[in-house]
């Protein structure tokens, strides 16, 4: 990985950012430092602001941990100043980032190496709040945002269209609702890990903006293994097909009543978060690997030119 010759390799971790998900970014990073630091790395912690590119460098490190989430983060962008900066850093390249984060155009890779998706629309949000643009139920989501940015649900009662917060943007992403169980399934390198079962205790009030209540992790998932085997098979399909690096996360919705054809692939997540109780650190957990041994995994992969 062409570390200096420092006695301990020293790593920016970068954390917070600038997106709607920064709380959750400011956590994981705090975490991973932690570990990384327990490791025996060098670690400085970078609130990623305004100044991120003259502090890195300032900083001078050896490889920069992303652990940033939602827009600049995710997107692509801030992986550009690394590469331009010439700092190895981890997680997926440029443009595995913005691929993924785009989920209109990360469809069409997913189609294109025949993986399930569900039916979906781009369409401007006037549109969207002036009439149905398809029978309901359906979803509406910003087509380029991280998870904490309003998801509306339309249940197949509601008889007017969604009326869209300011939050949403002004192109959206209108989708066929997919009912079922949430899967969801890590790949770490060339390999994918597990599945988790995320069951959501209590109830969704349709008509309003969803919000998931509490949540449990079922791991591993209490599912048949041919449909075990295809989340493993589709989760690492879905990271090659968008050039991912490094550690994924691939959320499914599985329909029971329709077996196998009732699996379908949500979207493909290049920054997952990373305390020791998210997902993507809970599945390494099950699979033996230490949520040290799994940050210092991340540091051991980053590289430039990703």
């Amino acid at each position: 990985m062409g570390m200096s010759s420092r006695a301990a390799p020293r790593i920016c971790v970068l954390k917070g950012g600038l997106s709607a998900e920064r709380e959750v970014s400011l956590s994981s990073g705090h975490e991973c430092a932690k570990a990384l630091r327990v490791a025996g790395f060098e670690v400085i912690e970078l609130d990623a602001r305004g100044d991120v590119v003259q502090r890195l460098v300032e900083i001078a490190p050896d490889v920069v941990f992303n652990a940033l989430h939602g827009r600049y983060g995710e997107d692509g962008c801030i992986q550009g100043i690394l590469e331009w900066l010439r700092i190895p850093y981890t997680h997926s390249g440029v443009l595995a980032s913005a691929l993924a984060m785009d989920k209109d155009r990360s469809k069409a890779a997913f189609v294109s190496a025949g993986l399930p998706i569900v039916h979906s629309i781009i369409a401007p949000k006037s549109d969207v709040m002036a009439r149905h643009l398809m029978e309901p139920p359906y979803v509406v989501k910003p087509n380029n945002e991280g998870s904490s940015v309003g998801v509306y649900l339309v249940s197949d009662r509601a008889n007017t269209p969604p009326q869209l917060g300011p939050e949403m943007p002004e192109q959206v992403m209108v989708e066929a609702f997919a009912p079922g169980r949430e899967l969801t399934t890590t790949v770490i390198g060339d390999r994918a890990l597990t599945v988790t079962d995320i069951v959501t205790d209590g109830w969704y009030d349709y008509d309003a903006k969803y919000k998931p209540g509490g949540s449990r992790h079922v791991v591993p998932a209490d599912i048949p293994t041919e449909i075990s085997d295809a989340c493993l098979d589709y989760a690492l399909r879905a990271h090659q097909a968008l050039g991912c690096r490094g550690v994924s996360r691939t959320d499914f919705r599985w329909d029971a009543a329709r077996g196998l054809d009732g699996l379908i692939l949500l979207e493909t997540n290049t920054q997952p978060g990373m305390t020791p109780t998210s997902l993507v650190p809970e599945q390494a957990a099950h699979c033996g690997i230490s949520f040290s041994a799994l940050c210092q995994w991340i540091v051991e992969d980053a590289s430039c030119d990703r």
